[in-house]
């Protein structure tokens, strides 16, 4: 793509609040003057704004104060006036009922803060799964020129000699718990090694698949993906992006210059290569439609379909970020595309060059972790899209996290209503399941859990679990954690809630799974589909006051990326009218 600078010096929008000496621009500098700014720090210069998701209760970010500090010192080298601004953080690790519910209203306050305060430019510096697409949602709503920081993974967990991995770890010790394998005590022994360091998760979960969806997709500066947070070379790369984000307002560089179909593309390329999280799918069909780029499932199924998976990362695979990150990180996935032919090469990046220039000449240190294409960990990697009268607007599933023994398979489905009526059934020795089984959960989508929880991956009961058997086809509207594992098909759309034919599965139906034919099918007739749908009644409440109700009523399928429908193409950024 080629992109032409715009002219300096010119004028940028914060001087409509601090240039002048109108009795409205004494009123904003001399607030501002308050904390000992320098009056020349108002002259004209980009304010750069460092939206900053720190919190305590969000645990991945709560180290990001001290980059903000690198962030404001890159700012001020390369000329810039660095304000930084506290946004809404939404962690999936403490929030209920969950965090999914919370980033539209996160994109949303946040873009508001974007549009209503004087900022030229923005860093977004975040760290989890959720704060990453919630910012990228709002920039490219606002499309101010923006460049993402995000604050990097913990160092690797060890638990008696053997990985921990984050999350995926969690799953396996307590499967291992129900089927009498560890000890309770040794649960909570194994729980001082989970989370070691400042970072968010070490595995390819979703906080690593959006920050390397950051990257991938041209939004953040090169190799950030992967530093490890407490790593010296993360601060670095903090400073240096708050030296180039001075010169991209300077350019007039902004995110629709940057997300492009051919960046998306890339993207999700990039996230089959690296065994990326499921909920990928769900924010980048939300960062898509904010910036007005009508990207489907059937893109994502297109697209990753023949891309192999090469990076050798838990859940998939068996090491970490930190072993990611030396190996030569992203950046080498990136090349790796670019020679199979897999890249838009000429798609721009933050840094001003096209994503071939920065990768090109990049190396791989460790041929066990970024493999080989004629060694990789699945042939077709990506997210695999299913259809049928199951699921007529897509469901998805991770082919390299599942078994493959399993994606053709034909199963009794065993019904739990919804993750109370599951929680409440599932360690019953009376349950009628047996491995050959198909677990369905319903009214865990948008509307129904509501907001969607990482449910998904269902634990199995333990009467299978103790037969040796670690994975069953389970299918719900929910979606799963991005370090979980197995053959869960998730996000079918429409979703219980909103009436989809998963609303009327009923225990002892027989539901075929065809993933090489991308096939999800109820084996009942037409006929008997229509008349339960025409029986059906929604199980699930709306609710009647706050922003639950407005998520609810407002709330898009899973399909289109779990957006509220009045905030997709909303594009621009107008100063607005000073009413001092």
């Amino acid at each position: 793509m080629t992109f032409k600078p715009a002219k300096w010096p010119r004028k940028l929008r914060s001087q409509e609040w601090f240039g002048g000496s109108s009795r409205d621009n004494i009123y904003h500098r001399g607030w501002m003057k308050n904390q000992g700014f320098p009056h020349d720090l108002f002259d004209g210069r980009p304010v750069i704004g460092i939206l900053n998701t720190w919190s305590e209760l969000n645990p991945c970010n709560a180290h990001l104060n001290a980059l903000a500090e690198k962030v404001k010192n890159g700012i001020y080298e390369a000329g810039g006036f660095p304000v930084e601004v506290p946004v809404f953080s939404v962690s999936e690790s403490a929030f209920r009922p969950t965090a999914m519910m919370f980033r539209n209203i996160a994109a949303m306050s946040i873009e508001e803060q974007m549009r209503g305060q004087p900022m030229d430019g923005c860093v977004l510096l975040v760290g989890c799964d959720k704060t990453t697409p919630s910012l990228l949602m709002a920039a490219a709503s606002t499309d101010l020129p923006s460049i993402v920081v995000t604050g990097g993974p913990m160092l690797n967990g060890y638990f008696r000699g053997e990985r921990v991995g984050s999350g995926t770890h969690l799953w396996k010790f307590s499967e291992a718990v129900k089927a009498g394998e560890m000890s309770p005590a040794e649960f909570a022994e194994a729980e001082a090694s989970m989370s070691r360091s400042a970072g968010s998760c070490n595995t390819m979960g979703t906080a690593s698949t959006m920050a390397s969806m950051a990257e991938a997709l041209g939004m953040a500066l090169s190799g950030n993906a992967a530093i490890p947070a407490v790593d010296s070379r993360r601060r670095v790369m903090a400073q240096m992006s708050g030296r180039r984000i001075v010169q991209m307002v300077k350019d007039d560089l902004k995110p629709s210059d940057i997300m492009t179909r051919a960046a998306f593309e890339n993207a999700i390329r990039t996230n089959a290569a690296i065994g990326g999280s499921t909920n990928a799918v769900i924010h980048l069909l939300a960062i898509a439609g904010r910036v007005g780029i009508d990207l489907t499932l059937d893109d994502w199924d297109r697209l990753g379909r023949d891309v192999p998976t090469i990076v050798n990362l838990m859940p998939s695979g068996k090491y970490l970020m930190e072993e990611f990150f030396y190996a030569g990180g992203l950046p080498v996935v990136l090349k790796r595309l670019g020679e199979a032919g897999l890249l838009n090469k000429d798609a721009l990046t933050v840094s001003g060059e096209t994503a071939w220039d920065q990768v090109k000449d990049v190396v791989n240190h460790n041929e066990d972790v970024i493999l080989p294409v004629e060694r990789a960990l699945t042939q077709s990697g990506g997210v695999v899209v299913v259809k049928g009268n199951l699921a007529p607007n897509g469901a998805v599933l991770k082919p390299s996290a599942a078994t493959p023994a399993l994606m053709t398979h034909r199963g009794r489905a065993v019904v739990f209503e919804d993750i109370d009526d599951y929680k409440a059934k599932i360690n019953d020795p009376d349950l009628d399941i047996d491995e050959t089984c198909i677990m369905v959960m319903k009214n865990c989508g948008p509307k129904g859990y509501p907001g969607m929880a990482e449910v998904g991956n269902m634990g199995l009961p333990p009467k299978v679990l103790k037969k040796g058997i670690t994975d069953m086809v389970r299918i719900s509207d929910a979606r799963m954690s991005g370090t979980a594992y197995g053959t869960v098909v998730l996000h079918t759309s429409p979703e219980a809630a909103a009436g989809g034919p998963l609303a009327v599965v009923q225990n002892g139906d027989m539901i075929e799974l065809d993933v090489p034919n991308r096939r999800l099918h109820l084996d009942i007739s037409d006929e008997e589909l229509a008349r339960r749908l025409a029986a059906w009644t929604p199980r699930v409440t709306p609710p009647d006051s706050g922003y639950a109700m407005l998520h609810h009523k407002h709330v898009m399928g899973a399909d289109k990326g779990a957006d509220l429908d009045f905030l997709r193409g909303c594009r621009g950024a107008p100063v607005g009218k000073d009413s001092h």
